[in-house]
């Protein structure tokens, strides 16, 4: 069966399309992606203005051709953060729904983190044993961790790399004193979570997903040959720590000719490298590594589950 996941987050419109089958791992046929931000949309209120709505229907339109073009038998169409809490998000849903003809999945924070554990859990096997799980999006933070398919922690905060850019980090460059207000914001804000992580048994593995901290292992990591023979990225905090000042000083034109700054992140990487620092630093992780499966795999997985083929 050929599956397609459209993925509707603060940052892009993001649909892949996979091949499953009953007892193997879904094989991924291709990936496209269209760069919306929608965070700079919101009006005064935390509503997505008209333009904003347009350019959101547009995307996803163009994303359901796609699929319907490369013969997509079952389309997975989910939101997170940015539509999940618009002030008119009733209102933008059922535009969505009108483009797509179909109903769309709207994930609660929580329910962001498990899915995309259960990929991680997936990618890295059960020999990874107990997993901690960072994955930063445009609008929040999602935390998880436990020894299972499915975590027994799973936290979401609103550090999201494009919210934190908007609320922290307006000038370009932001400069060391922004930076600084947005370390003792995350400190703040992380600090609940790490209490109630250190209250549990110590990780195996620490991972990172999704799109901004695979960007900042390219710039501040190195590859590691894993235990199946294949490279996998690490990024220590350290090094990470050393290129915040570095970024906050580079204006966002520039930062794309950085290793691994696609320019669709060149805005929001200085954010989202000081949200990942404070929270490696607040939960007392020294290195991750990174997954290339996140919330979209994690979605997909599940619904091959709930086919009863695994």
């Amino acid at each position: 069966m050929r599956l397609g996941v459209l993925d509707i987050g603060s940052n892009t419109v993001h649909l892949l399309v996979a091949d499953a089958h009953p007892g193997g791992r879904p094989l991924a046929t291709s990936s496209h992606r269209t760069v919306l931000r929608l965070m700079r949309y919101l009006t005064p209120s935390g509503a997505i203005s008209e333009e904003g709505i347009r350019a959101l229907v547009d995307a996803v339109t163009a994303e359901r051709e796609l699929a319907e073009k490369e013969k997509v038998q079952e389309l997975l169409p989910t939101a997170t953060s940015a539509v999940r809490e618009a002030a008119n998000g009733p209102e933008v849903i059922a535009r969505i729904e009108e483009a797509l003809g179909q109903p769309l999945q709207v994930l609660g924070g929580e329910t962001e983190a498990r899915f995309t554990f259960l990929a991680v859990r997936r990618w890295f096997g059960w020999s990874a044993g107990r997993i901690l799980l960072f994955d930063i999006g445009g609008g929040s933070l999602e935390i998880a961790a436990g020894d299972e398919d499915l975590p027994e922690y799973a936290e979401s905060v609103p550090l999201g790399a494009g919210r934190m850019t908007l609320a922290h980090l307006t000038e370009d460059p932001p400069g060391e004193k922004a930076v600084a207000r947005l370390r003792a914001h995350a400190a703040e804000t992380l600090a609940p979570v790490a209490k109630d992580l250190k209250a549990m048994p110590k990780p195996d593995h620490v991972v990172g997903s999704s799109k901004t901290i695979r960007s900042l292992a390219k710039l501040a990591g190195y590859p590691r040959q894993g235990w199946s023979g294949s490279d996998r990225m690490v990024l220590p905090r350290q090094s990470l720590g050393q290129w915040v000042p570095r970024l906050a000083r580079i204006p966002s034109a520039v930062r794309k000719e950085l290793p691994g700054i696609t320019p669709e992140r060149t805005v929001q990487i200085t954010a989202g490298a000081v949200v990942l620092h404070e929270a490696m630093k607040a939960m007392g992780v020294n290195e991750l590594e990174v997954s290339p499966w996140a919330l979209r795999e994690g979605v997909m997985l599940r619904y091959i589950e709930e086919l009863g083929w695994v």
